[in-house]
């Protein structure tokens, strides 16, 4: 029999992630008493030490068995891309196994924050999170599925490729994978999400979209990034045979997110990511969602605390911001 669960413990992994460390002091502003999951307690002490951190991988059973006992509810905020050729594989057997020990040690719900399914085949990267959802969802305790497409705000993956090829580059080819549209969610309001889907009515699993309020094409993100940060929008030349793994080296060249991962993201934006509804926002009231401006100039805000960007790139974006702001 397992431990009777504590009605206000919740287990959150990824929590060193940038999701992870958003959600975090609203769930407990929220009531929530937050233990933390990472692979390397040691050194997440050293950098956070008044938190509860439990050390462990979701791919152990015997790790997540002890990480879970005692919690009422789980997030699952991991994601393995970048992790090797056969990451997906990998990804859905994590999530089999966590979903397993969630129900042996009595937890009542998970909140896992997935992405938008897409209408075709979709990249490597977003097939594993549909399936990591379904992988969850199977299993017996009652899982909520959020699926997001790009989240905006400092520390995403998808707003760093985006931000630093609008900083940077004055002019580009426009491939193909720019027209497609998407629905970009501020942070912001994804950590309204997930606080507010643990406590959601429902009785069984289910899955909600969480897409921001505008639909916007790749092209028309950069030009808005731009404006944002009072630059002139980047001149595009259309290339339409530039596919995106092609087009993926020169966003390795350009920005500063982690090749493996960002060449996945980029892929992933062969086709339009556009939510089935926007119902889960009328379910917990949620009214206002910030917009893409919004939530650009919050995460410019962020990125301002961490000091000056050195090096040529960071020599190159004080030039253009000056010619920006010349009269």
């Amino acid at each position: 029999m397992p431990a009777q669960p504590d009605e206000r413990t919740l287990l959150l992994t990824g929590a060193t992630g940038f999701v992870g460390g958003a959600v975090r002091p609203a769930l407990e502003r929220a009531g929530w008493r937050v233990r933390c999951l990472t692979r390397d307690a040691a050194r997440a002490r050293k950098g956070l030490p008044t938190l509860d951190w439990v050390q462990g991988d979701v791919s152990a059973p015997a790790s997540c068995a002890q990480a879970l006992a005692g919690c009422r509810a789980a997030l699952y905020l991991v994601h393995g891309i970048g992790e090797g050729g056969d990451y997906h594989r990998h990804e859905v057997t994590a999530a089999e196994n966590f979903a397993k020990a969630a129900a042996d040690a009595g937890v009542q719900r998970i909140v896992y924050l997935g992405g938008v399914a897409p209408n075709g085949a979709g990249s490597d990267h977003l097939r594993s999170r549909f399936d990591v959802g379904e992988a969850l969802r199977a299993g017996a305790v009652e899982t909520i599925e959020l699926r997001a497409s790009m989240i905006v705000g400092h520390g995403s993956l998808s707003w760093l490729i985006v931000r630093d090829l609008a900083a940077r580059l004055p002019f580009m080819v426009l491939p193909r994978w720019l027209k497609s549209r998407t629905q970009p969610v501020a942070i912001d309001d994804v950590v309204v999400a997930l606080v507010r889907a643990l406590e959601l009515p429902s009785g069984a699993s289910a899955s909600f979209d969480i897409p921001g309020p505008e639909t916007l094409s790749g092209k028309e993100i950069l030009e808005e990034t731009a404006r944002v940060m009072g630059l002139p929008p980047p001149r595009m030349v259309e290339v339409p045979f530039l596919s995106p793994r092609l087009s993926s080296h020169w966003v390795r060249f350009v920005t500063r997110a982690q090749w493996s991962v960002a060449r996945e993201v980029v892929v992933g934006l062969a086709e339009d990511l556009l939510a089935r509804d926007d119902h889960f926002w009328q379910l917990i009231d949620h009214g206002h969602r910030s917009s893409f401006a919004e939530a650009a100039a919050l995460a410019l805000e962020a990125e301002r605390g961490d000091g000056r960007l050195p090096g040529a790139w960071g020599a190159i974006e004080r030039a253009r911001g000056r010619a920006g702001h010349t009269p």
